[in-house]
């Protein structure tokens, strides 16, 4: 497959799956503060269509078009790419941690305030932030 196709297929799945990492939490900041039966079930069925429809396919095409780049590129051995990578680990971890959430207010047990979740929706922006200045700087560390 041409480089390039590659590069560009990662590109559309991270801009998917950030799009879904923004979004989520969000839903939780509203879903945290709902009273009434009929918006919260609402707020579960969003938040589970969201994370299996868009955030979790995606999140496996950035990983896998991205490995991919990786490999064709020769970035293995480049430190700029170990701290990248670092980073999109971290933010793998919080896609699981999102998935958890959803499971609490499935379960309708959810303890965390609306102040929490809008702190927790701060955290993919400032691991993009990172991950793009990485690939874009390539800074010798």
């Amino acid at each position: 497959m041409e480089y390039n196709l590659i590069i560009s297929i990662h590109i559309i799945a991270v801009i998917a799956w950030m799009s879904s990492l923004f979004y989520l939490p969000r839903l939780f900041v509203y879903h945290s503060i709902t009273k009434d039966k009929l918006g919260y079930d609402l707020f579960i069925t969003m938040e589970r269509r969201l994370y299996r429809i868009i955030s979790l396919p995606s999140m496996i095409a950035t990983w896998v078009f991205g490995l991919y780049a990786a490999l064709v590129g020769n970035w293995w051995h480049a430190h700029w790419f170990h701290a990248k990578m670092l980073l999109v680990i971290i933010l793998s971890m919080y896609h699981g941690m999102c998935g958890r959430f959803i499971k609490i207010f499935q379960n309708r047990k959810n303890t965390h305030s609306e102040r929490f979740y809008r702190l927790f929706n701060e955290i993919p922006t400032i691991l993009l932030v990172g991950i793009v200045m990485l690939v874009k700087l390539k800074p010798s560390l």
